[in-house]
């Protein structure tokens, strides 16, 4: 692939000794070491103003939590990568489930990563709804709403609450609520479509590249179709190849949309 050619990267590898029936897994102690080499490659094809979301969750090895996501991110770190946000996946229909010294795992890491501190994000695209909450808040607004109230622990925070009068809309915050992949997608850890969709529309405008180097049932490229955008996947199991290109070519945008956040 020529170098600098593609704006948004969104993935989610193997995780570390997961889908073993699937990808034969990966040893958590020599995940990183596995990965960073994709990663090189990811780095040469990204344009300087793209970004980089991996979605990847730390696996429970001997009654602990392994380390190893936090040795990829400070190994990438070393390789050039700037580590600018993390997002977390609330996934609001996770697996029910008792083990004796933690709960049931509910959220995923959406890292961000980019080559360079200044890169496209496009804010806008993802505002949602202020909420009822705003009607009774600014109906009788005090003086210390309509100045800078400036935080009493001198922390330099503060708010203006009249700053929010006239607003529909919102930036969200980082945290996603949505629900895992309920539907057949015969692959054993397809994503939903709304997660790449909300990167794919923050950080990309439509006719930009969208990569997936980790295709599996091609939810990625799905989203970047519906969005306008340009996409490429790779995958290396013949049969989850051919699963993506049938679940990509039997898209009806009209039927698909209103998934979309």
């Amino acid at each position: 692939m020529p170098q600098d050619s593609v704006d948004l990267i969104v993935t989610s590898p193997p995780y570390a000794d997961s889908r073993k029936n699937t990808y034969g897994g990966i040893s958590p102690d020599e995940y990183v070491e596995w990965f960073l080499p994709v990663a090189a490659e990811l780095q040469r094809v990204l344009k300087p103003d793209g970004t980089f979301i991996l979605n990847i969750k730390e696996r429970v090895v001997d009654g602990e939590r392994h380390t190893y996501v936090l040795e990829l991110i400070l190994a990438l770190r070393q390789h050039g990568w700037i580590w600018t946000e993390e997002y977390i996946w609330h996934k609001k229909n996770s697996s029910p489930g008792k083990w004796p010294n933690r709960f049931r795992d509910a959220w995923e890491r959406c890292l961000q990563f980019n080559k360079d501190k200044k890169f496209n994000m496009y804010q806008d695209n993802v505002r949602v709804p202020m909420g009822d909450w705003a009607k009774s808040r600014l109906k009788n607004l005090s003086e210390t709403d309509k100045r800078r109230d400036n935080s009493k622990v001198g922390s330099g925070f503060g708010k203006k609450v009249s700053n929010w009068l006239g607003r529909d809309t919102v930036y969200p915050d980082n945290v996603l609520y949505l629900a895992t992949e309920t539907g057949n997608k015969n692959h054993s850890a397809a994503f939903p479509l709304e997660l790449p969709a909300w990167f794919i529309k923050l950080f990309s405008k439509e006719g930009d590249l969208v990569l997936d180097p980790f295709l599996g049932s091609g939810t990625t490229a799905e989203a970047a179709k519906i969005l306008g955008r340009k996409y490429l996947g790779i995958e290396q199991k013949e049969e989850y190849y051919q699963v993506a290109v049938a679940n990509i070519t039997s898209l009806n945008q009209e039927d698909t949309q209103p998934r979309l956040l």
